[in-house]
């Protein structure tokens, strides 16, 4: 039993089969995440320029960016996975047909199907003289065979999952918005992937507003308190791109990550009760805050279908307002405020959020 087990684990890092936490939880996450931004997300972003701006070539190329979620999900955890060429361009087929059973919780589905189509695709590669055919066979087959199997309930799931907190955050906006906007604003800075988070469980309305609360709370909050230590770089790094820059700082001294946090704390309700922000564009712009300015240009997106639908008559002076003190002023200023109350505690020194 031993020699067969010493056999089996060889075979494993033969194939570079790592069953973690991290590679299926962190790597394969963010990969994904990845992948709809690189579709579902940029294509949404396109079509709505060409739709404002009367480009119908726009809005038919975000048409095609959008089709391809599914498949560019799976290509990207293929390849987070390490996959082989073959596995990976097989996977192809497998993301389209997850996503698709996969209904409203398809992104979660593709995670799940993908990860076992693609390493039951690794373990086959080159075992035999018919690689050429094996491989995608086996990719393929266990790909769309778990998606028939799994993916409805497994979207079915993960869209339960979202709509009880849609629900409870209509319900109890002021405490779920504290809830929503801090959990999600912490993921966004962890080695994980707050906007995989979101389009996973389909988190739009008034929570997915909420959660674009804790993000940019997490994201402009880091990013202007550690001004004097990394300047314009340290902002634009930090503020347009991600949080999770911190994180080995947060490490050092986690008392860092308090000014942000409680920050979202407070403009998380305020998005909810006050303004009653909503995002009603891509789920996954709501797990995205001021990265590339995405979960703002998916609030405008979202306001621009309610129009379409009836559900609102206009964009007003009010809805801009709430937008920019949801996810710049408030976060700037109360991240700053609590960081000055911390470091005068001695909690927060000098340097502790330089970036290196």
């Amino acid at each position: 039993m031993k020699t067969e087990g010493n056999v089996f684990t060889r075979f494993l890092q033969r194939k570079n089969i790592v069953f973690s936490a991290k590679r299926y939880g962190i790597d394969a996450l963010g990969a994904m995440a990845q992948g709809l931004f690189a579709s579902l997300l940029i294509g949404t972003i396109i079509a709505t320029l060409g739709e404002q701006a009367g480009i119908p070539f726009l809005v038919t190329a975000g048409g095609y960016a959008k089709a391809v979620s599914g498949p560019a999900m799976a290509i990207s955890i293929g390849y987070a996975l390490q996959a082989p060429q073959l596995v990976l361009f097989s996977l192809l087929a497998v993301g389209q047909a997850a996503n698709e059973l996969g209904g409203a919780g398809g992104p979660l589905a593709v995670l799940v199907v993908t990860i076992f189509a693609a390493e039951s695709g690794k373990a086959i590669s080159k075992e035999t003289k018919i690689d050429i055919l094996a491989t995608p066979l086996v990719t393929i087959l266990v790909g769309t065979i778990l998606s028939v199997w799994w993916a409805p309930s497994i979207g079915a799931a993960a869209s339960s999952v979202g709509q009880l907190i849609m629900w409870a955050t209509d319900l109890q906006p002021f405490f779920m918005g504290i809830f929503v906007s801090v959990i999600v604003g912490i993921a966004l800075t962890l080695p994980i992937s707050s906007a995989a988070i979101c389009a996973a469980l389909g988190l739009t309305g008034l929570a997915g507003g909420a959660a674009v609360a804790g993000c940019c709370a997490q994201m402009i909050g880091f990013a202007v308190m550690s001004f004097p230590e990394n300047g314009f770089g340290g902002l634009i790094s930090q503020g347009l791109g991600t949080s999770m820059l911190q994180m080995g700082n947060i490490v050092k001294n986690p008392r860092i990550w308090i000014p942000p946090t409680l920050a979202s704390a407070i403009t998380g309700p305020i998005a909810t009760c006050v303004f009653a922000l909503k995002m009603n564009g891509p789920a996954v712009s709501s797990g995205m805050g001021t990265c590339g300015l995405v979960g703002q240009i998916g609030v405008y997106t979202g306001w621009l279908a309610d129009m379409e639908s009836g559900l609102r008559t206009g964009i007003t002076s009010m809805d801009w307002v709430g937008l920019i003190l949801i996810c710049f002023v408030l976060p700037a200023l109360l991240s700053v405020l609590f960081c000055r109350i911390l470091k005068k505690a001695g909690w927060i020194k000098e340097n502790d959020l330089k970036l290196s």
